[in-house]
């Protein structure tokens, strides 16, 4: 595309996603091309913090898809926005030095979140949350498990989750799902025909796909080892 048009295109996805942001309550970090960071519990305190983050993941997603769909629809093909939110501890303040500086988050659990939503591109998901965030969640989340990720550089893995809309999601199929994942995670070998029956129902169900291939190829177990960050 001409610069101006990928400029337009680019400025008009940020403005409503840096919205979103503020509109959860998030602090705004920074913007790294056409990704957006940003954290809650500074500079204040949000008890709430867990719901914000999956209440704003969602939000970013239903956005996102639409804004594909918008775009496809003028002749221009979009990626997939992917989302990663973990929680844990992080120096916040002002870095950069004398002559620049910005107030940022740092640390292991930034760099998380930055490799959990890299994962979702491994897992065919497009949101992917921490067990640590899903500790302080509310009753009212609704969360499926995608597997034990084992990041690159990583000798723990961290159990992550993907949120799902309440207002759109078959709670039939939900629990299905979640017995499938407990028979793989207990190395069931019935949990291979369990994901073939939830590919019947719900042949999109990209995560279902991704851990049928897995155990077709005689995988056992829930646990994902990426290579890449």
């Amino acid at each position: 595309l001409p610069p101006e048009r990928t400029a337009a295109i680019l400025n008009a996805y940020l403005d409503d996603m840096c919205s979103l942001f503020v509109e959860h309550g998030a602090t705004l970090d920074k913007l790294v091309g056409d990704a957006v960071v940003g954290f809650f519990g500074a500079p204040i305190d949000q008890p709430d913090q867990a719901d914000r983050a999956i209440a704003l993941a969602l939000a970013v997603d239903a956005f996102s898809q639409g804004f594909r769909r918008d775009m496809e629809s003028e002749g221009v093909p979009m990626g997939v926005t992917r989302v990663g939110i973990h929680a844990g501890p992080a120096i916040v303040g002002n870095f950069g030095g004398r002559r620049f500086f910005d107030y940022t988050a740092i640390g292991d659990t930034v760099n998380t979140a930055a490799r959990l939503e890299g994962g979702n591109k491994y897992l065919g998901t497009r949101i992917s949350v921490s067990e640590a965030v899903v500790a302080q969640a509310g009753a009212d989340a609704l969360l499926r498990p995608s597997g034990v990720i084992f990041l690159k550089g990583k000798n723990e893995g961290i159990e992550a989750f993907e949120p799902l809309n309440r207002d759109i999601a078959d709670p039939t199929y939900v629990e299905a799902y979640c017995e499938a994942y407990r028979q793989m995670k207990a190395g069931d070998e019935a949990a291979e025909k369990a994901f073939s029956r939830l590919l019947e129902l719900r042949p999109d169900d990209t995560l279902a796909g991704f851990h049928h291939r897995r155990l077709a190829l005689g995988q056992r177990g829930a646990d994902i080892r990426l290579s890449e960050k």
